[in-house]
């Protein structure tokens, strides 16, 4: 199975301004973990729900905290047509839940462990003990 099959193709994209609570906001009122920040100076990067959790955690004011400050601009991406196992290699390899995924330099989704297990599970169950 393929990257594209697995990946949401909901793809958030906030800009570096924003707020930590305005992103959190945009990312549970569209049902995802990870966010795709669009930053004309640094490029694409990455705000996960982790990095959020992380600020907060840290007391840190999630309505003066922006984006760009909790941001990972150093992104493994996928391609559509990699493997789930290539997915799944890089996520490990790299520590991290969620790739975004590009076509043409172009984010087209974003892939998550989630996204992999519940291709693999049904699967998995089929195979007898």
């Amino acid at each position: 199975m393929l990257v594209r099959d697995a990946m949401s193709t909901v793809v958030l994209t906030i800009g570096p301004t924003h707020t930590l609570r305005q992103a959190a906001a945009l990312m549970s009122a569209r049902k995802v973990g990870a966010a795709v920040v669009h930053d004309p100076d640094a490029g694409i990067g990455i705000l996960t729900e982790r990095d959020i959790l992380n600020s907060v955690g840290l007391g840190q004011d999630p309505d003066a905290e922006r984006t760009h400050a909790h941001t990972t601009n150093d992104v493994v991406f996928a391609a559509p047509a990699w493997t789930l196992e290539e997915a799944a290699t890089a996520m490990a390899h790299g520590g991290f839940r969620h790739l975004i995924v590009l076509d043409g330099g172009e984010p087209v989704g974003v892939v998550s462990v989630r996204d992999i297990i519940r291709c693999w599970a049904p699967a998995r169950q089929r195979v007898p003990a």
